[in-house]
């Protein structure tokens, strides 16, 4: 499929605001009018003249007739432009003439219905989506930003502004607004139910007898490293008169046992402590997710959670991390690395055209 040639971005200089008139060239507009009206003036002394004169010796010399007849029909025209701009804006030589002025009398309602006409044709919602889809803005803006280096560009300027906005917070705020929003969120969340859904989740397909596989290994392991142990726990609880013979014997049939049984419980799928395990697993989803009584102990923990120091200081370590990784890539921006947010920035642009 043949890609669409892309259109030119206009430069910037193309899209800029315009700014307001500087004094001189205020100074020069007003110089310029000034110029304009002496012009006018100067033709229509001359036009005077030239009718006054031609009319004079109209008698003598017929064909001025055509003369007079433009230089009158230049007057007429003359004083008719002077009198109609004038009258828009104020009485003809201070001779309050009927229909003069008209804007400074009338300017509220010449603005309501020039407000009118230019909401009517030029700020209806149809023209603008008409003149937005003309535009292309997002398409030139995207344009714009796959072009080499403009992303990456886009990119260091992100860290220098999250930088300089970094700098400007103060830490106690921003904590505190992390605190607060950490343990809002926390608080309207209810745990038991969360929970229990988690763990509907894990049991999905026996994904749980895995970790409880797990469980039984490091158990097998701890009883195998820690015989001795047992050994002197067993002599600790036996009678005195017990010979210690019969001790170590004691305590290699617990050891054994609990070897076996271990061995078992792995090697059966089927073993009667996993159909126990799993009973108990479902019932504590079960509890987790409708019992008053536990959802309301894990609440009360939560609680207790929330108003530990841990959550306090949990959002000040992760600010504190965040302006540190933003500080230093502003004071060293060899170092930063922006493909991440140019490669982002890239991609938003392509996903666009």
């Amino acid at each position: 499929m043949a890609v669409a040639p892309r259109r030119p971005v206009p430069d910037a200089a193309a899209l800029a605001v315009p700014q307001p008139l500087r004094p001189e060239d205020e100074a020069q507009r007003v110089a310029r009018l000034r110029r304009m009206k002496a012009w006018a003036l100067a033709l229509l002394v001359l036009a005077t003249v030239v009718f006054t004169v031609a009319r004079y010796y109209e008698a003598q010399y017929p064909w001025l007739g055509i003369v007079r007849a433009t230089a009158e029909a230049s007057m007429i025209g003359g004083l008719a432009d002077w009198f109609a701009v004038t009258a828009l804006f104020r009485h003809p030589l201070g001779i309050p003439i009927p229909h003069t002025a008209i804007i400074p009398a009338r300017k509220d309602r010449v603005g309501q219905t020039l407000g009118a006409f230019v909401q009517k044709n030029f700020l209806n919602r149809d023209v603008i989506v008409a003149k937005l889809h003309t535009l292309n803005a997002a398409e030139r803006m995207a344009q714009w930003m796959v072009e080499p280096g403009n992303a990456r560009r886009i990119a260091r300027q992100l860290a220098r502004a999250l930088a300089a906005a970094a700098n400007v917070l103060r830490d106690e705020d921003v904590q505190e607004f992390i605190s607060k929003a950490v343990v809002n969120r926390v608080r309207t969340t209810q745990v038991a139910p969360l929970l229990g859904k988690a763990l509907s989740v894990l049991t999905a397909g026996n994904r749980h007898q895995a970790l409880l596989d797990d469980a039984i290994r490091l158990l097998a392991r701890g009883i195998s490293e820690n015989q001795d142990l047992i050994r002197e726990r067993v002599e600790q609880e036996s009678p005195w008169w017990i010979p210690g013979a019969i001790d170590d014997k004691i305590a290699g049939r617990i050891v054994r046992a609990l070897e076996n049984t271990m061995q078992a419980v792995h090697a059966d799928p089927n073993h009667p402590l996993r159909q126990r395990f799993d009973a108990a697993i479902d019932e504590f989803i079960v509890k987790l997710q409708a019992s008053p009584e536990v959802i309301l102990k894990a609440e009360q923990i939560k609680e207790d959670l929330l108003h530990a120091d841990t959550v306090r200081q949990f959002s000040a370590s992760l600010w504190a991390d965040a302006k540190a990784s933003i500080a230093r890539h502003a004071e060293h921006p060899e170092g930063f690395d922006p493909e991440t947010i140019e490669r982002g920035l890239t991609a938003f642009g392509n996903a666009i055209l």
